[in-house]
């Protein structure tokens, strides 16, 4: 056959045509071409895997975008352009994905971390709509587990109206990140522009403080699921390890944030972290162990699914994004 530019162009979508994400419904009907423009939103975004014999399905909240400039502290800007460059990312804005997790255990339904709700940026707040097309209902879930208390984990919780989300469950929280953001006098001596926190975690959590259920680090949270100290990010932030037979899972949470960035750098400061020097030591040894484990890695932060595996590359590491299988 000869090889003209149309031959090559019919092949290669041809050969992109298996690869459609694992949320796009079959059909045996044509579907109509939408008009370009016309805004028609993508497939619903959830993605399902297992880790041994727990379903783990990501739920994407939609993405913000960011400026480059001044979203990382201690790097001059052409060196994060071209890390960006590199990692064929836009060299004036980063987008900034939300991504949480919901785990089911032999019908147990644990949430974890739960987006923006209807509190976040125009382009978010599409969490609960994709938990629905995967087949959930927020009355069934049992627990909600939050990784800590900044607005894009725990506003999904409780909606501006002050309707509770998910009324029938658990809510389990840290309690370095309770002590911390529940503490009157901290918020007192805080700056006016860093009250903010401590505004929206008394807003979420007011109505059910009593009820709240503080857990500690390197404890069982729910069967399967131990909680791991990642501070840094905040001074409670925590990250987890997911096991069931030989599978195992590390929910980094907000220990890197875009892998094209803080994973190739994990000495990089995003303008997010609290304590800077922390996070950074957090970050590497929490990398270290998902590559030296051979863990799968789970990240609230990364390109949705947001999900694959690490791998030690020179002074740094290398995000290793999963190999979609169409069944689980």
């Amino acid at each position: 056959m000869t090889l003209t530019r149309r031959t090559v162009l019919a092949s290669t979508a041809l050969a992109a045509a298996p690869l459609a994400g694992p949320t796009l419904a079959q059909s045996t009907s044509p579907a109509p071409n939408p008009a370009q423009g016309s805004g028609t939103r993508q497939a619903p975004g959830f993605y399902r895997y297992k880790v041994g014999d727990i379903e783990v399905t990501a739920i994407n909240d939609g993405s913000a975008p960011r400026p480059l400039e001044g979203f990382i502290r201690n790097a001059e800007l052409p060196a994060v352009q071209q890390a960006a460059r590199e990692a064929f990312l836009p060299q004036d804005t980063i987008q900034n994905t939300f991504n949480g997790l919901v785990l089911n255990n032999g019908g147990r339904l644990t949430v974890i971390d739960t987006g923006n709700g209807d509190s976040g940026a125009p382009t978010t707040g599409r969490w609960m709509a994709n938990f629905r097309a995967a087949g959930f209902d927020p009355a069934q879930v049992n627990t909600v587990v939050i990784s800590h208390f900044h607005g894009d984990h725990i506003n999904g919780l409780r909606l501006k109206d002050g309707t509770a989300v998910f009324p029938n469950a658990e809510i389990m929280v840290p309690a370095a990140e309770w002590a911390f953001w529940m503490d009157d006098a901290r918020m007192n001596q805080a700056p006016e522009g860093a009250r903010g926190g401590f505004q929206g975690a008394r807003r979420v959590f007011g109505p059910i403080a009593k009820d709240v259920k503080q857990y500690e680090m390197d404890k069982e949270v729910v069967p399967g699921l131990t909680s791991i100290a990642a501070p840094g990010h905040t001074p409670g932030h925590t990250a987890y390890m997911l096991s069931s037979g030989s599978g195992r899972l590390l929910i980094l949470s907000d220990t890197a944030n875009h892998p094209a960035l803080f994973v190739r750098n994990p000495d990089w400061s995003a303008i997010f972290d609290m304590d800077a020097d922390q996070a950074r030591a957090t970050r590497r040894r929490m990398l270290d162990l998902a590559a030296t484990e051979r863990a799968q890695v789970a990240f609230y932060h990364a390109p949705f699914p947001a999900t694959g595996h690490i791998a030690k590359d020179g002074n740094g590491f290398r995000f290793v994004p999963v190999q979609w299988s169409p069944a689980i």
